[in-house]
């Protein structure tokens, strides 16, 4: 299925001081644990309930290791990391260093594969992407998939990063 975009005018202007217009995709709605629950059910054995329990019980789980200072890794999917982020501008020795001070973040990297150049070859959630400008047909998709930055999983669309947007976990 294609994903949406639409094009975007940015906010800043670049170095010629002209506003360009670059691709941004459109979220058309959202998908909950009782839908996923329920197409997991679909493809498997299991039941709608047996899924969500499941799912339930992996968030519990990962959230005990990641607050025990693990990160997590779900294979085909990705990491996931907690980090905290200085609110302040930061103490003069390390004993005046406080956790109070910051902002508990999660992070999540997606899983990929290199090739023998130290390319990146999958991630694993965009692999076989292809794109449909909103509100046109489905069968006028494009399948450039721009190419994505090894270390952080954003995909550069030739922005400079400001229309990725931000990571919704």
């Amino acid at each position: 299925m294609p994903i949406p975009y639409k094009a975007r005018k940015a906010i800043f202007a670049n170095k010629e001081g002209k506003k360009l217009y670059h691709p941004q995709v459109v979220i058309i709605g959202n998908t909950d644990l009782n839908d996923l629950s329920k197409e997991v059910a679909e493809l498997s054995s299991l039941s709608t309930g047996d899924v969500k329990n499941t799912i339930d019980n992996l968030i519990i789980v990962m959230t005990r290791h990641l607050q025990s200072g693990e990160s997590v890794t779900l294979d085909g999917l990705g990491s996931f990391t907690l980090s905290l982020k200085s609110r302040g501008k930061g103490a003069e020795t390390p004993e005046e260093v406080s956790p109070s001070d910051a902002r508990l973040k999660i992070n999540f990297r997606p899983t990929s594969t290199r090739n023998s150049d130290r390319t990146v070859a999958t991630r694993s959630l965009m692999t076989g992407s292809t794109f449909v400008r909103w509100g046109e047909k489905k069968n006028q998709s494009t399948t450039d998939t721009g190419s994505s930055d090894p270390d952080t999983g954003d995909v550069d669309n030739g922005d400079n990063g400001g229309a990725t947007g931000g990571n919704p976990l």
